[in-house]
């Protein structure tokens, strides 16, 4: 039996290799290896795909993005930032390294997103800012967030690592906040054969700010007007990424048709997560609910298939996070869920007979 891995990029390299190798090496030749045209490229394509009318600055990581779309807002030492714990772990730490406080929001237990309703209650004269985190595809309703918090002067940064190509009312996830962060981690839905992120906004002022901020706080005479750091996309990062994003709908489009035959086969409806109202779902992940999950991942290694956990410690409950205080059952969904949640097998180089066998697995047990 062949093995069904949870994630691979080796099909999409092969059937794409031409253009790929010819990227690379017309960015090599091209005598200019950081941020050159690729870069510049790629940053002007991506601000057209979520609509035109932003701007984006290419970043050496989705971490360094988060860091820097809170450092463009002056978030720093004291200053507390509300988002949630069952996410990865860079959305925490980017809050640490600008010497920010993390305060946890408790999540929906249906969609797994921020309880909105709970950020009120969380809001202090310390809050700067709101992280709601994009998670496995699913969108965050930001406009209802924004009217919720009722006030200008607390920021919303969105964490769009795992809805790029998203849309909730028909428009992009990473549209509605002051500054979003997007991740090309190879895993993402779009990613890159390295690491790379990027941040967006729609704010002139705060997109010199960060694309200076990015490179040392340069100005044009190379002279450090702010205090910056060193997070430049690669060129050849930058390149691959211009030969995916040409492509992507048809990628996306796979990942939805994917989704969809999930959804219509998987016959224990109930351990389905609930998606946001009017989103167009990017299905970064296909997450379940399971009450005996680890039979079920069992019985998916004895078949050879692989899964993952997203995520199985939530982030308060982690070692290095202990120091904020917050103790078991402080955040009674975020909990339960960690428990629950299997991430099955999505990615659009998945053959149809590999849908099938996943599903005929999981269904059988």
């Amino acid at each position: 039996m062949i093995k069904i891995p949870f994630f691979s990029y080796i099909k999409y390299f092969q059937n794409h290799r031409v253009d790929f190798l010819k990227a690379i090496e017309n960015t090599i030749s091209s005598g200019n290896l950081i941020l050159g045209n690729q870069v510049h490229n790629f940053e002007s394509s991506f601000s057209n795909f979520l609509g035109g009318d932003g701007y984006s600055v290419a970043t050496n990581s989705g971490t360094d993005a988060l860091i820097l779309a809170l450092r463009c807002l002056d978030i720093g030492y004291g200053d507390e930032v509300i988002t949630v714990a069952n996410t990865c772990v860079p959305t925490i730490s980017a809050i640490r390294s600008v010497g920010a406080i993390p305060v946890f929001c408790d999540i929906e237990a249906e969609s797994a997103l921020i309880d909105i309703g709970k950020v009120p209650s969380l809001l202090t004269d310390k809050t700067k800012a709101v992280i709601p985190v994009h998670l496995y595809g699913n969108v965050v309703n930001v406009k209802k967030l924004k009217k919720i918090i009722n006030n200008p002067d607390i920021f919303i940064v969105e964490d769009c690592a795992q809805s790029f190509g998203s849309r909730i009312d028909n428009e992009m996830a990473g549209t509605h906040g002051d500054v979003s962060a997007f991740s090309f981690y190879p895993t993402k839905n779009l990613g890159a054969f390295g690491d790379g992120g990027l941040c967006y906004t729609k704010n002139e002022v705060l997109f010199e700010k960060i694309k200076r901020m990015r490179n040392y706080g340069f100005n044009e005479q190379r002279i450090s007007e702010i205090e910056g750091i060193n997070s430049r996309m690669d060129e050849i990062q930058a390149a691959i990424l211009n030969v995916k994003l040409k492509e992507i709908h048809n990628s996306l489009k796979r990942r939805s048709e994917i989704a969809d035959y999930y959804l219509s086969n998987i016959t224990d409806q109930s351990i389905i997560l609930k998606k946001s109202r009017n989103i167009d779902h990017s299905y970064h992940l296909f997450v379940i609910k399971l009450k005996n999950r680890d039979k079920v991942i069992d019985h998916f290694i004895k078949n050879d298939i692989q899964t993952s956990i997203h995520y199985k410690i939530p982030i308060h409950m982690m070692p290095a996070y202990k120091f904020l205080g917050y103790g078991p059952n402080s955040l009674p969904n975020t909990e339960k869920i960690s428990d629950q949640v299997l991430s099955i097998p999505l990615y659009p180089e998945l053959e149809d007979k590999e849908i099938d066998r996943i599903i005929k697995v999981l269904n059988n047990f």
